[in-house]
This record gives C-alpha cells, sequence and structure tokens, in this order.
C-alpha cells in the first residue's frame, strides 16, 4: 500500500528542490512525512547539494506541511527559480 511520495529536482549542481510531497490522509499523523523529508535530505546530500528548497501552500490547509518543514530547519525565503510572489504560495529553503 502506497502511503506517500515525494519528488526531488536538481536545480543546479549544488540546490535541489523537493518538487512534490504527499501523504494519504489515512497515514498522515503516522511521522512518515518527516520520514519522507529525512530521505529526501539524505538524497541531497548524497547529490552533493549544499541547499534545498520548496514551495508549499501559504493559506490555513497547508499550515501542517510548513509546520513540518520547520520542523526539519527549512525557514521562509523570497521565491526561487520560476516561482513569483502571489499571495497563495509560500517558499522555503535551508542549507545541507
Amino acid at each position: 500500500m502506497l502511503v506517500g511520495c515525494v519528488a526531488l529536482k536538481a536545480l543546479s549542481s549544488t540546490h535541489g528542490e523537493i518538487k512534490s510531497m504527499h501523504i494519504a490522509s489515512s497515514a498522515r499523523g503516522l511521522g512518515i512525512g518527516g520520514k519522507l523529508v529525512e530521505h529526501t535530505l539524505s538524497t541531497a546530500r548524497g547529490r552533493g547539494y549544499n541547499r534545498i528548497s520548496l514551495e508549499t501552500g501559504s493559506t490555513e490547509p497547508f499550515a501542517p506541511a510548513r509546520r513540518l518543514y520547520e520542523r526539519h530547519g527549512f525557514r521562509q525565503c523570497p521565491p526561487f527559480a520560476d516561482y513569483i510572489e502571489d499571495g497563495f504560495s509560500m517558499c522555503m529553503t535551508r542549507e545541507l
């Protein structure tokens, strides 16, 4: 049974992006999101990235995701790559 997935995209040889992460609603609250973030950070380090960034929603339904990323050291940052300020999204980043 698939309960979660994550995608890691190369932005450069030293910068990666968590492009997508999703946990099945039936599996939320079980620590799977944290395990996926930890695995993704480990994979990013293995690729030689020194920074990893992401874009998530800025509205209330995305608050749990933002808290998850903050617990793993991500902080809000200006838009990166092709993202723009739009009031509905938030960019986050952390150094590895």
